[in-house]
């Protein structure tokens, strides 16, 4: 039908995701998508904020950039106008292994800088989106499985630093704070039944403000100040465009996509059509990249499609991507309520530092998982492994090692991110040899699926759907 998804007919799906929705029925699903993704902007803004150490008026207006800049991101998706967006029941996140990269390039580069880097990304990813099938078969499971060990180790450390962030420096009450939110997220997750673990991040911060509120370690931003605020554009002054400061964030932005892909794939099925994923996935990258492009503009991160919400899409039946245009309409509602974000300033570093590690440290699990996929008895696959984590893992142990090197190599040595995707790539084509049939034996590894030459987006797809689909916390985000 015309302006369908990009999708073969299925059934009845493409009709049902068309489907004009009662308001009765749309606005408690709108509700349901917004409460399991809003963890997302909240916890990436949290980390920005302390990482940063951006005063509560900044992090405040931040946070409903984050909130905007969802909305904006999840309505272009469920529309898709001029093919911009996949015209799915899609939300939009900042991404959590992003966000990990924008603070790393702010802390070596400046804040301007990360943000000309999300610029230049944005623009890459328009641009890549119809090629990136061709790029993937340099990035195998080998190197992306390493790359996401090195983000979730970078991840941890820059949000460990956040337990002891407080104004008097390290206490016992910090740490205190920060464990007592560490064992509440575990014991949500493990004890609580499945249609609640997804909100173990926010009972666990939960726990940890309210022992933070009975010892006196709350702020008090919440009295006081306008009703209504929105976001400043380029808070950070005027973007700075340096292209080996946004090399982490560009080869992050690969893997990405190849993620968008099996997103893609999930929702078509949750909503009752096979995809033909060399239509419909460009769409969606298509959408990432503009609402990333939006997200630079007011000094946010990276912006990516969330398949968190895919589950209620099933679990409801009601297919219709108005739903989530709904949830994209709550999200900009909260952008503007001030009271709101000023309320989550008052939640102390350490606790969301104590939900942050949990969450990073599943990103690593996440590296690990994928590297299982790889026949490690191999020599070649081993000494990639290794040589790609090494070279990744040096720069976050040991951040001053290339202190003494000019500007330049000392800006691309010390991104743990860039190194494990540069030196696994050179150590995959080395061990292997691209005339053996590619870069990988057999053809292309992607999430643990061998992909010919004959299809490699749906086949790209197929390998990452399982591992899209089972992830968890993706937003700590966050996801993600």
């Amino acid at each position: 039908m015309a302006g369908a998804p990009a999708v073969s007919e299925a059934g009845s799906g493409s009709q049902r995701a068309d489907e004009r929705v009662p308001l009765r029925t749309l606005a408690p699903l709108a509700v349901q998508h917004l409460l399991v993704m809003i963890s997302g902007p909240i916890s990436s803004a949290f980390l920005l904020t302390g990482a940063l150490h951006l005063t509560p008026e900044a992090g405040a207006n931040l946070l409903a950039a984050l909130f905007l800049m969802s909305g904006i991101g999840t309505a272009l998706q469920s529309l898709g106008p001029w093919r911009i967006g996949a015209r799915m029941p899609f939300v939009m996140l900042p991404g959590g292994a992003a966000v990990a990269l924008f603070i790393q390039i702010a802390q070596a580069a400046g804040p301007a800088t990360a943000v000309g880097a999300v610029l230049i990304t944005g623009l890459f990813l328009l641009v890549a989106a119809p090629l990136f099938a061709a790029l993937m078969r340099f990035f195998p499971a080998v190197v992306l499985g390493s790359m996401i060990i090195v983000i979730g180790l970078n991840l941890i450390k820059i949000t460990a630093g956040l337990l002891v962030d407080t104004s008097a420096g390290p206490s016992v009450r910090s740490l205190v704070l920060a464990g007592v939110t560490v064992l509440a997220v575990v014991l949500a997750y493990r004890l609580l039944p499945e249609r609640w673990r997804r909100f173990a991040v926010l009972l666990g911060v939960a726990a940890g403000t309210g022992l933070a509120a009975a010892l006196g370690q709350l702020g008090h931003q919440r009295a006081g100040g306008p009703v209504l605020a929105w976001p400043t554009p380029l808070p950070f002054g005027a973007p700075v465009f340096s292209l080996l400061a946004s090399l982490p964030l560009l080869l992050y932005a690969i893997g990405a996509m190849a993620e968008a892909t099996g997103q893609t794939v999930l929702n078509g099925e949750a909503i009752g059509v096979r995809v033909d994923a060399r239509r419909a996935v460009p769409r969606t990258i298509r959408g990432d990249a503009v609402t990333s492009l939006l997200s630079g503009l007011v000094g946010g991160p990276l912006m990516v499609t969330s398949g968190e919400n895919i589950g209620i899409v099933r679990m409801s039946g009601v297919r219709s991507r108005y739903v989530t245009l709904g949830t994209a309409a709550l999200l900009a509602v909260l952008a503007f309520v001030a009271p709101v974000a000023r309320l989550i300033g008052d939640i102390p570093a350490p606790v969301v530092g104590g939900a942050g590690i949990v969450v990073f440290a599943m990103i690593t699990v996440l590296g690990v998982r994928l590297l299982r996929t790889v026949d490690l008895g191999s020599d070649a696959a081993l000494m990639t492994a290794t040589l790609a984590i090494l070279a990744g893992a040096l720069p976050v142990v040991a951040p001053t090692l290339y202190q003494a090197l000019p500007p330049t190599p000392r800006l691309v040595l010390g991104s743990g991110v860039t190194m494990a995707a540069l030196v696994g790539v050179l150590a995959n084509v080395v061990c292997r040899g691209l005339a053996s049939g590619g870069v990988a034996s057999g053809g292309v590894v992607t999430g643990g699926v061998v992909t010919g030459d004959d299809g490699p987006a749906q086949a790209a797809a197929a390998g990452w759907q399982e591992s899209v689909g089972s992830r968890v916390g993706r937003r700590g985000s966050a996801r993600s």
